[in-house]
């Protein structure tokens, strides 16, 4: 038998497993002999059930015969497991307590010390190699005086050392793909004794296996590079705030106020991170925002209205506050979501492009907005409105719960419905999505709509967290920060690709480095050169990854 830190042949190591396998079996055998009448059957006879209710060829009346007698024969069933249940996991448990005391020390640790070795060995015949091929292109070139001679052989040498190369990559994938698969054989093993029932522990463990089996430093930094990179400036900032300014970046006072101001943008995030999912984008989010910031501030303005919309002076102080308060969030998703709409029919129908369908909607809303209301600003909101809908838990900012609630309902519509599923497959190939059956002008149409719902949702909530002071030009440039967010947090222009993790941690990096920066007193114009710079970099990975898949 070999020993530690030596090299195992295939044999080798087929001769350490199979006392352990044998012994596995013969418990599995004898597992498996008390769950053929009962465990066994009574899965068989679930599925028979589940089957016979889809059934259509059967009326309802055989479907319940049939349906009775497999539930007759499962009580049956069930009574066997229960009977043998003891039985079964006194088996498991030794199976369980063999494998602990056996395949760490007597299989795996083996295998290990094996793979170890044999990257040494393959490390030293890959040096052996280059070190010959270098020999032979210093013998050949010695005899040689043409210089395309001399060119043709110093191709052949890189030629020959890429050849190398690859096949020392080769060597040790091998080494990594069996070190993987003694990892992985006693959870295999695991997997018959409990019929796929893992603990926690073991679930984890399996995991960061598979992570670290599969982990490739080129694919880590192009997904996760831009993060590290922000991740150190913020460290930096953290550092460099004390001695500058005297004061702590990172205080719960601070978290807790970047969150606040991110939780209406993350509705936004959320509305133009399906139109790029889609490979479009939206320019006239920040319109929206000042266009629902102005309806919201006149119809939960403090009082009258002291300013007109075309000419009108409108007054809601008579109605209940909640009354208020309700209209103000209908008005602006209906507004939102009808401009929205309507971009989104002449992007659908004629084929038009999102930039052009978007800015238009831009230029006339925020051209009708500055029209009515003469460019003055509406004053504040009623101040109960922000303890009513958003009011603070001692320190807590409870805003931060209507962007979670956002956040819960975008990813199930995004994951658990048939439209985003659609939507997805649009997004990736609006062709093939076509054929496939799908309607590509109505999920077209949809993404604008629920992207108007949340546009009106955000811009309704910034309104109160400001407690008012409207205007139409209130909102300007926030689109770009929307898609900037989105951008950084992986939603790719090539369509298809994108997460609703990535966009929430998209926005709160975006909101954080503002917030970070304002705090050091960084001139505003310098920080559109910071967030220019992410956003470079972010959409340069994009088109790696993208480059990199093709």
């Amino acid at each position: 038998m070999p020993k530690n830190g030596t090299v195992l042949t295939a044999e080798d190591e087929a001769k350490l497993l199979k006392p352990i396998d044998d012994r596995l079996a013969d418990i599995q055998a004898k597992i498996d002999a008390l769950r053929v009448d009962g465990t066994n059957k009574v899965v068989s006879l679930q599925s028979s059930i589940d089957a016979t209710k889809t059934d259509k060829l059967l009326s309802k009346g055989e479907q319940e015969s049939l349906i009775s007698g497999y539930k007759a024969e499962m009580e049956k069933a069930k009574k066997v497991e229960s009977s043998n249940k003891a039985q079964v996991d006194k088996l498991i448990a030794e199976g369980e307590s063999y494998l602990k005391d056996n395949y760490e020390s007597k299989f795996l640790s083996r295998v290990k010390a094996s793979c170890v070795a044999e990257r040494e060995v393959a490390k030293a015949n890959y040096a052996k190699r280059l070190a010959e091929l270098e020999r032979e292109h210093q013998k050949s070139i010695a005899g040689v005086s043409d210089e395309a001679e001399i060119k043709e052989e110093k191709y052949v040498f890189k030629n020959k050392q890429f050849d190398a190369k690859v096949t020392y990559q080769q060597e040790l994938q091998r080494i990594k793909d069996r070190e993987h698969e003694a990892f992985m054989h006693r959870y295999h093993l695991i997997d018959l004794l409990r019929m796929s029932k893992f603990t926690f522990g073991e679930n984890l463990a399996q995991r960061w296996e598979n992570y670290r089996y599969t982990f490739n430093t080129r694919t880590f930094l192009l997904n996760n590079g831009l993060y590290l990179a922000i991740l150190l400036v913020f460290i930096g900032l953290c550092a460099v705030t004390p001695i500058i300014k005297g004061t702590q970046l990172l205080t719960m006072s601070n978290v807790l106020n970047i969150l606040q101001q991110a939780s209406p943008r993350i509705f936004l995030a959320l509305g133009v991170a399906g139109l790029i999912l889609q490979t479009g984008t939206d320019l006239s989010i920040g319109r929206m925002v000042g266009m629902g910031m102005v309806a919201s501030t006149i119809i939960m303005h403090q009082g009258p209205n002291t300013g007109t919309f075309f000419g009108i002076l409108f007054d809601f102080s008579n109605m209940p506050l909640m009354g208020r308060v309700i209209l103000a969030l209908v008005v602006c998703i209906v507004l939102c979501t009808v401009f929205s709409a309507i971009a989104g029919f002449f992007t659908a129908r004629f084929k038009m492009h999102w930039f052009i369908s978007t800015m238009a909607n831009m230029l006339i809303i925020f051209g009708v907005m500055t029209y009515a209301t003469k460019g003055v600003s509406f004053g504040a909101i009623d101040p109960k409105v922000p303890a009513m809908v958003t009011p603070k838990i001692g320190a807590f900012p409870t805003i931060i719960l209507w962007a979670v609630a956002a956040i819960i309902i975008v990813w199930f519509i995004w994951n658990k419905t048939t439209f985003g599923k659609d939507m997805y497959a649009v997004g990736g190939n609006p062709e093939a999505a076509s054929v496939s059956g799908i309607n590509v002008f109505a999920v077209s149409i949809g993404v604008f709509v629920l992207a108007g719902i949340l546009y009106g949702f955000g811009s309704w909530l910034e309104c109160i967290r400001m407690v008012g002071s409207g205007s139409a030009a209130y909102g300007q440039g926030w689109e770009m920060d929307a898609i900037a967010a989105c951008v950084v947090g992986g939603v790719s222009f090539t369509g298809g690709i994108g997460k609703i993790s990535g966009v929430t941690i998209g926005v709160l990096i975006f909101t954080a480095l503002t917030y970070s920066l304002t705090i050091l007193g960084i001139d505003t114009n310098l920080q559109f050169v910071f967030s220019g710079i992410i956003i470079l970099a972010a959409v340069t990975l994009d088109c790696l990854k993208y480059v990199q898949k093709k």
